[in-house]
Protein backbone atom coordinates (compact mmCIF):
# COMPACT_ATOMS: atom_id res chain seq x y z
CA UNK A 1 0.00 0.00 0.00
CA UNK A 2 1.15 3.47 -1.07
CA UNK A 3 -0.05 6.50 0.56
CA UNK A 4 0.23 10.14 0.65
CA UNK A 5 -0.51 11.76 4.20
CA UNK A 6 -0.86 15.50 4.00
CA UNK A 7 0.66 16.96 7.10
CA UNK A 8 2.24 13.68 8.82
CA UNK A 9 4.41 15.38 11.53
CA UNK A 10 2.42 16.26 14.54
CA UNK A 11 -1.03 14.81 16.71
CA UNK A 12 -3.33 12.56 13.89
CA UNK A 13 -1.07 13.28 11.03
CA UNK A 14 1.93 11.93 13.09
CA UNK A 15 -0.23 8.64 14.59
CA UNK A 16 -1.47 8.14 10.99
CA UNK A 17 1.91 7.93 9.50
CA UNK A 18 3.30 5.90 12.66
CA UNK A 19 0.05 3.34 11.92
CA UNK A 20 1.15 2.79 8.17
CA UNK A 21 4.51 2.30 9.10
CA UNK A 22 3.60 -0.26 11.34
CA UNK A 23 1.85 -1.79 8.53
CA UNK A 24 4.55 -1.79 6.58
CA UNK A 25 2.97 0.29 3.94
CA UNK A 26 4.71 3.04 1.63
CA UNK A 27 4.70 6.70 3.45
CA UNK A 28 5.16 10.12 1.37
CA UNK A 29 4.61 13.03 3.81
CA UNK A 30 3.95 16.37 2.49
CA UNK A 31 4.12 19.73 4.44
CA UNK A 32 6.09 22.45 5.35
CA UNK A 33 9.00 20.84 7.73
CA UNK A 34 7.86 23.40 10.64
CA UNK A 35 5.83 21.28 13.31
CA UNK A 36 8.20 18.62 13.97
CA UNK A 37 10.39 15.70 12.57
CA UNK A 38 9.35 13.12 9.70
CA UNK A 39 9.13 9.64 11.01
CA UNK A 40 12.21 7.23 10.17
CA UNK A 41 11.52 5.52 6.73
CA UNK A 42 9.12 8.22 5.63
CA UNK A 43 9.66 9.85 1.86
CA UNK A 44 9.25 13.87 3.07
CA UNK A 45 8.07 16.45 0.79
CA UNK A 46 8.84 19.46 1.49
CA UNK A 47 6.31 22.46 0.30
CA UNK A 48 2.91 24.61 0.75
CA UNK A 49 -0.27 22.96 -0.05
CA UNK A 50 -1.26 26.46 -0.89
CA UNK A 51 1.13 26.86 -3.79
CA UNK A 52 0.38 26.15 -7.04
CA UNK A 53 4.02 24.55 -7.90
CA UNK A 54 4.49 22.94 -4.87
CA UNK A 55 1.27 21.09 -5.33
CA UNK A 56 2.87 20.29 -9.21
CA UNK A 57 5.97 18.90 -7.87
CA UNK A 58 4.39 16.91 -5.11
CA UNK A 59 1.83 15.01 -7.67
CA UNK A 60 5.45 13.93 -9.47
CA UNK A 61 6.23 11.49 -7.05
CA UNK A 62 2.93 9.84 -7.19
CA UNK A 63 0.98 8.12 -7.89
CA UNK A 64 -0.48 6.84 -4.50
CA UNK A 65 -3.37 4.21 -3.04
CA UNK A 66 -4.80 6.74 -1.06
CA UNK A 67 -4.04 10.66 -0.05
CA UNK A 68 -4.75 10.87 3.94
CA UNK A 69 -5.92 14.82 4.77
CA UNK A 70 -4.61 15.67 8.60
CA UNK A 71 -3.85 19.08 7.40
CA UNK A 72 -6.81 21.51 6.44
CA UNK A 73 -8.61 22.43 9.01
CA UNK A 74 -7.31 25.93 8.84
CA UNK A 75 -7.29 26.17 4.96
CA UNK A 76 -10.15 27.80 3.31
CA UNK A 77 -12.30 25.68 1.06
CA UNK A 78 -10.29 27.08 -2.17
CA UNK A 79 -6.90 25.69 -1.03
CA UNK A 80 -8.50 22.06 -0.49
CA UNK A 81 -10.18 22.47 -4.21
CA UNK A 82 -6.31 23.43 -4.99
CA UNK A 83 -5.01 20.21 -4.00
CA UNK A 84 -7.93 17.59 -4.78
CA UNK A 85 -7.30 19.43 -8.71
CA UNK A 86 -3.79 18.47 -8.33
CA UNK A 87 -3.72 14.90 -7.48
CA UNK A 88 -6.76 13.58 -8.75
CA UNK A 89 -5.22 11.73 -11.08
CA UNK A 90 -2.25 10.51 -9.00
CA UNK A 91 -4.38 9.05 -6.02
CA UNK A 92 -6.87 6.39 -6.10
CA UNK A 93 -8.92 7.45 -2.86
CA UNK A 94 -8.89 10.61 -0.61
CA UNK A 95 -9.51 10.22 3.22
CA UNK A 96 -10.06 13.86 4.34
CA UNK A 97 -10.46 14.49 7.94
CA UNK A 98 -13.68 16.74 8.63
CA UNK A 99 -15.55 17.58 11.97
CA UNK A 100 -19.26 17.62 13.20
CA UNK A 101 -19.54 21.05 13.04
CA UNK A 102 -20.40 20.59 9.21
CA UNK A 103 -23.53 19.65 10.36
CA UNK A 104 -26.29 22.37 9.85
CA UNK A 105 -27.40 21.14 13.33
CA UNK A 106 -24.58 20.99 15.59
CA UNK A 107 -24.26 21.47 18.62
CA UNK A 108 -28.50 21.87 19.25
CA UNK A 109 -29.53 18.36 17.38
CA UNK A 110 -28.44 14.99 17.48
CA UNK A 111 -26.33 13.71 14.57
CA UNK A 112 -26.51 10.94 11.84
CA UNK A 113 -24.27 10.98 8.77
CA UNK A 114 -27.63 11.83 6.94
CA UNK A 115 -28.17 14.95 8.83
CA UNK A 116 -28.40 18.22 7.25
CA UNK A 117 -25.28 20.08 6.21
CA UNK A 118 -23.88 23.82 6.28
CA UNK A 119 -23.89 25.27 2.59
CA UNK A 120 -20.53 26.37 1.65
CA UNK A 121 -19.55 26.36 -2.17
CA UNK A 122 -15.79 24.43 -2.65
CA UNK A 123 -14.06 27.84 -4.04
CA UNK A 124 -14.90 29.82 -0.94
CA UNK A 125 -11.78 31.82 0.56
CA UNK A 126 -11.16 32.39 4.05
CA UNK A 127 -13.90 35.13 4.56
CA UNK A 128 -16.99 33.13 3.94
CA UNK A 129 -19.39 31.99 6.66
CA UNK A 130 -20.23 33.27 10.08
CA UNK A 131 -20.50 32.57 13.32
CA UNK A 132 -23.80 32.22 15.51
CA UNK A 133 -24.48 34.48 18.40
CA UNK A 134 -25.15 31.25 20.44
CA UNK A 135 -21.26 30.08 18.97
CA UNK A 136 -23.14 27.74 16.20
CA UNK A 137 -23.13 27.21 13.43
CA UNK A 138 -19.34 28.57 13.26
CA UNK A 139 -17.60 29.87 10.27
CA UNK A 140 -14.91 27.06 10.79
CA UNK A 141 -18.50 24.48 10.18
CA UNK A 142 -18.98 26.71 6.45
CA UNK A 143 -15.22 26.42 5.80
CA UNK A 144 -14.83 22.48 6.18
CA UNK A 145 -18.10 21.97 4.28
CA UNK A 146 -17.04 23.68 1.88
CA UNK A 147 -13.42 21.51 2.12
CA UNK A 148 -15.83 18.31 1.80
CA UNK A 149 -17.30 19.92 -0.81
CA UNK A 150 -14.18 20.74 -2.78
CA UNK A 151 -13.10 16.96 -2.08
CA UNK A 152 -16.45 15.50 -3.64
CA UNK A 153 -16.08 17.43 -6.95
CA UNK A 154 -12.64 16.09 -7.78
CA UNK A 155 -13.08 12.03 -5.99
CA UNK A 156 -16.86 12.05 -6.03
CA UNK A 157 -17.21 8.39 -4.76
CA UNK A 158 -13.68 7.49 -4.09
CA UNK A 159 -13.79 10.40 -1.37
CA UNK A 160 -14.49 9.13 2.55
CA UNK A 161 -15.33 12.19 5.14
CA UNK A 162 -14.39 11.46 8.73
CA UNK A 163 -16.44 14.04 11.07
CA UNK A 164 -14.34 13.62 14.51
CA UNK A 165 -16.13 15.83 17.30
CA UNK A 166 -13.51 16.36 19.94
CA UNK A 167 -9.95 13.98 19.53
CA UNK A 168 -7.92 13.76 22.45
CA UNK A 169 -4.86 11.70 23.17
CA UNK A 170 -0.72 12.05 23.50
CA UNK A 171 0.29 14.73 21.48
CA UNK A 172 -2.98 17.02 21.75
CA UNK A 173 -2.52 20.53 20.58
CA UNK A 174 -5.47 22.22 21.20
CA UNK A 175 -5.58 22.08 25.36
CA UNK A 176 -8.27 20.48 26.64
CA UNK A 177 -7.69 17.07 28.40
CA UNK A 178 -4.25 18.58 29.56
CA UNK A 179 -5.62 21.66 31.42
CA UNK A 180 -7.82 19.08 33.16
CA UNK A 181 -4.86 16.76 33.74
CA UNK A 182 -2.85 20.13 35.18
CA UNK A 183 -5.92 20.93 37.28
CA UNK A 184 -6.40 17.41 38.76
CA UNK A 185 -3.01 17.47 39.59
CA UNK A 186 -2.89 20.77 41.60
CA UNK A 187 -5.93 19.41 43.38
CA UNK A 188 -7.94 21.32 46.03
CA UNK A 189 -11.43 22.55 45.43
CA UNK A 190 -12.13 21.21 41.51
CA UNK A 191 -14.92 23.37 39.45
CA UNK A 192 -16.60 21.03 37.60
CA UNK A 193 -20.29 21.40 35.29
CA UNK A 194 -23.24 19.58 36.87
CA UNK A 195 -24.96 16.90 35.67
CA UNK A 196 -22.16 14.62 36.90
CA UNK A 197 -23.42 11.60 34.60
CA UNK A 198 -23.72 13.87 31.57
CA UNK A 199 -21.84 11.39 28.81
CA UNK A 200 -19.31 12.98 26.46
CA UNK A 201 -17.78 11.01 23.48
CA UNK A 202 -13.77 12.44 23.18
CA UNK A 203 -12.19 9.89 20.66
CA UNK A 204 -8.46 8.61 20.76
CA UNK A 205 -6.16 10.22 18.18
CA UNK A 206 -4.67 6.39 17.89
CA UNK A 207 -8.18 4.76 17.36
CA UNK A 208 -8.98 8.21 14.70
CA UNK A 209 -5.60 7.49 12.49
CA UNK A 210 -6.48 3.87 12.67
CA UNK A 211 -9.75 4.03 11.04
CA UNK A 212 -8.36 6.20 8.75
CA UNK A 213 -5.90 3.69 7.38
CA UNK A 214 -8.65 1.30 7.30
CA UNK A 215 -10.89 3.32 5.06
CA UNK A 216 -7.59 4.08 2.76
CA UNK A 217 -7.16 0.42 2.67
CA UNK A 218 -10.34 -1.13 2.39
CA UNK A 219 -12.42 1.11 -0.21
CA UNK A 220 -14.73 2.48 2.01
CA UNK A 221 -16.68 5.25 0.55
CA UNK A 222 -18.99 8.19 2.04
CA UNK A 223 -19.15 10.08 5.59
CA UNK A 224 -18.41 8.78 9.07
CA UNK A 225 -19.47 10.11 11.79
CA UNK A 226 -16.17 9.33 14.27
CA UNK A 227 -16.92 9.63 17.83
CA UNK A 228 -16.53 7.29 21.17
CA UNK A 229 -19.75 5.37 20.95
CA UNK A 230 -19.65 4.30 25.17
CA UNK A 231 -18.15 7.94 26.14
CA UNK A 232 -17.88 8.44 29.54
CA UNK A 233 -19.49 10.31 32.23
CA UNK A 234 -18.34 13.71 33.52
CA UNK A 235 -17.65 12.54 36.60
CA UNK A 236 -15.48 9.50 35.34
CA UNK A 237 -13.55 11.67 33.62
CA UNK A 238 -12.34 14.09 35.73
CA UNK A 239 -12.15 11.14 38.22
CA UNK A 240 -10.09 9.38 35.80
CA UNK A 241 -7.61 12.54 35.78
CA UNK A 242 -7.76 12.31 39.13
CA UNK A 243 -6.37 8.96 38.95
CA UNK A 244 -3.82 9.42 36.75
CA UNK A 245 -2.15 12.42 38.06
CA UNK A 246 -2.50 11.32 41.61
CA UNK A 247 -4.46 14.94 42.59
CA UNK A 248 -6.09 15.22 45.78
CA UNK A 249 -8.84 16.99 44.62
CA UNK A 250 -12.75 17.52 45.91
CA UNK A 251 -15.07 17.88 43.10
CA UNK A 252 -17.45 20.90 43.79
CA UNK A 253 -20.37 20.67 41.12
CA UNK A 254 -22.09 23.52 39.83
CA UNK A 255 -25.13 23.74 37.82
CA UNK A 256 -25.14 25.00 34.23
CA UNK A 257 -27.50 28.19 35.62
CA UNK A 258 -24.46 28.46 37.96
CA UNK A 259 -22.02 28.58 35.48
CA UNK A 260 -23.64 30.51 33.12
CA UNK A 261 -24.35 33.69 35.46
CA UNK A 262 -20.47 33.58 36.48
CA UNK A 263 -20.13 34.00 32.70
CA UNK A 264 -17.94 30.52 32.50
CA UNK A 265 -17.07 30.35 28.76
CA UNK A 266 -18.80 27.27 27.62
CA UNK A 267 -16.17 24.83 25.58
CA UNK A 268 -12.89 26.65 26.90
CA UNK A 269 -13.10 28.16 30.41
CA UNK A 270 -14.29 24.68 31.63
CA UNK A 271 -13.34 22.31 28.20
CA UNK A 272 -15.05 19.86 27.25
CA UNK A 273 -18.65 21.81 28.83
CA UNK A 274 -21.40 22.76 26.61
CA UNK A 275 -25.06 22.98 27.59
CA UNK A 276 -26.26 22.37 24.11
CA UNK A 277 -28.39 19.16 23.73
CA UNK A 278 -26.49 17.21 20.81
CA UNK A 279 -22.91 18.26 21.34
CA UNK A 280 -22.66 14.59 22.65
CA UNK A 281 -25.31 12.90 20.46
CA UNK A 282 -23.39 11.82 18.17
CA UNK A 283 -24.19 8.54 16.38
CA UNK A 284 -21.17 6.83 15.51
CA UNK A 285 -22.53 3.22 14.45
CA UNK A 286 -21.89 3.48 10.99
CA UNK A 287 -18.06 4.02 11.36
CA UNK A 288 -18.74 0.93 14.07
CA UNK A 289 -19.74 -1.16 11.77
CA UNK A 290 -17.06 -0.39 9.47
CA UNK A 291 -14.83 -0.81 11.99
CA UNK A 292 -13.82 2.08 14.20
CA UNK A 293 -12.77 0.44 17.69
CA UNK A 294 -12.40 3.01 20.50
CA UNK A 295 -10.54 2.26 23.45
CA UNK A 296 -11.78 3.32 27.12
CA UNK A 297 -11.26 7.08 27.82
CA UNK A 298 -9.76 6.48 30.60
CA UNK A 299 -7.04 4.78 28.51
CA UNK A 300 -6.49 7.76 26.70
CA UNK A 301 -6.43 10.17 29.93
CA UNK A 302 -3.60 7.69 31.33
CA UNK A 303 -1.51 7.69 28.36
CA UNK A 304 -1.81 11.55 27.64
CA UNK A 305 -0.45 12.21 31.67
CA UNK A 306 2.89 9.73 30.71
CA UNK A 307 3.48 11.53 27.50
CA UNK A 308 2.88 14.97 29.35
CA UNK A 309 5.11 13.32 32.12
CA UNK A 310 7.91 12.32 29.88
CA UNK A 311 8.33 16.26 28.74
CA UNK A 312 5.42 15.52 26.13
CA UNK A 313 6.12 18.72 23.88
CA UNK A 314 2.45 20.14 22.18
CA UNK A 315 3.19 21.62 18.82
CA UNK A 316 2.61 25.25 19.76
CA UNK A 317 -0.62 26.42 18.96
CA UNK A 318 -3.19 29.24 19.65
CA UNK A 319 -6.46 27.57 20.63
CA UNK A 320 -4.27 26.31 23.87
CA UNK A 321 -4.61 29.84 25.36
CA UNK A 322 -8.12 29.83 25.15
CA UNK A 323 -8.17 26.88 27.26
CA UNK A 324 -8.83 26.64 30.93
CA UNK A 325 -10.45 29.00 33.41
CA UNK A 326 -7.91 31.06 36.06
CA UNK A 327 -7.43 29.66 39.37
CA UNK A 328 -9.17 33.73 40.21
CA UNK A 329 -11.81 33.36 38.31
CA UNK A 330 -11.87 29.27 39.53
CA UNK A 331 -12.02 30.50 43.48
CA UNK A 332 -14.25 33.17 43.23
CA UNK A 333 -17.42 31.35 41.60
CA UNK A 334 -16.30 28.62 44.72
CA UNK A 335 -16.44 31.02 47.32
CA UNK A 336 -20.01 32.22 45.65
CA UNK A 337 -21.59 28.98 45.52
CA UNK A 338 -20.73 28.82 49.12
CA UNK A 339 -17.79 25.93 49.28
CA UNK A 340 -15.83 26.27 52.05
CA UNK A 341 -12.34 26.36 51.71
CA UNK A 342 -11.14 23.70 54.32
CA UNK A 343 -14.28 21.37 53.76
Amino acid sequence: MRILVLGGTWFLGKEVVAGAMRRGWDVTTFNRGRSGPDAPGTAPVRGDRTSPEDLRRLAGNGPWDAVIDTSSSDLPPRDVLLATEALRDQAARWVHISTVSVYAGWPHDPLREDSELLECPPDADETYGYTGADGSPTEYGFQKAGGERAVSEAFGDRAVFLRPGVILGPGEYVGRLPWWLGRAHRGGRILVPAPAERRIQPVDVRDVAAFALDQAANGGTGAYNVAHPEGITFNGFVTACLGATGGAGRLVWASPEQLIRHEVKQWTELPLWRTHGGVWSVDSAKAVAAGLQCRPVRETIADTWAWLQADGRPVAHPRWAKHGITPEKEEKILSALGVDRLA
